[in-house]
């Protein structure tokens, strides 16, 4: 039986954002702010994108439409999110942050570097510099291979 790649690029990057989630995933546990995890997430994301419509915001964070539709019922639920219907297309709804949002957003802000501090403090600056650089452009490449095939499948 052949040994697992784990050096590779996709096993390696693919672990690293595991244990980033897992150590964002404590932080917001310990914070004690009332969320999940997903629902911490689902804010920080939807402040990142504006009003956007919530298939799309599915989309963008890698969740089912169904576990989304769960985290918005709770976040609306403490009116930290509204939806409403997307004027292009009335079958769709559009997700928008609250006022309210703006203060548990700046106490997740606040808690969301704590991992990453740590992954950089094992770095020296110029290494991590060249590490997000790299990061963004396999990012870059792989958009363009995303759009590439969406252009032949048409």
């Amino acid at each position: 039986m052949p040994s697992p790649q784990t050096e590779s690029f996709g096993f390696l990057v693919t672990d690293v954002a595991r244990l980033m989630r897992q150590a964002f995933d404590h932080q917001i546990g310990a914070a004690g702010l009332g969320l999940t995890p997903g629902e911490a997430r689902t804010l920080s994301h939807a402040a990142r994108t504006g009003p956007v419509r919530q298939s799309a915001l599915a989309e963008h964070m890698g969740v089912e439409a169904m576990t989304l539709s769960g985290y918005l019922d709770r976040l609306e639920a403490r009116g930290l999110v509204r939806r409403t219907v997307d004027p292009a297309d009335r079958r769709a709804k559009l997700v928008h942050l609250t006022d309210a949002a703006r203060d548990v957003l700046a106490r997740i802000y606040e808690i969301a570097p704590r991992a990453r501090l740590k992954v950089e403090a094992a770095m020296t600056p110029e290494e991590w510099a060249t590490f997000q650089s790299l990061l963004k452009r396999a990012r870059e490449a792989l958009c363009a291979a995303r759009e590439d095939r969406k252009g032949t499948a048409a």
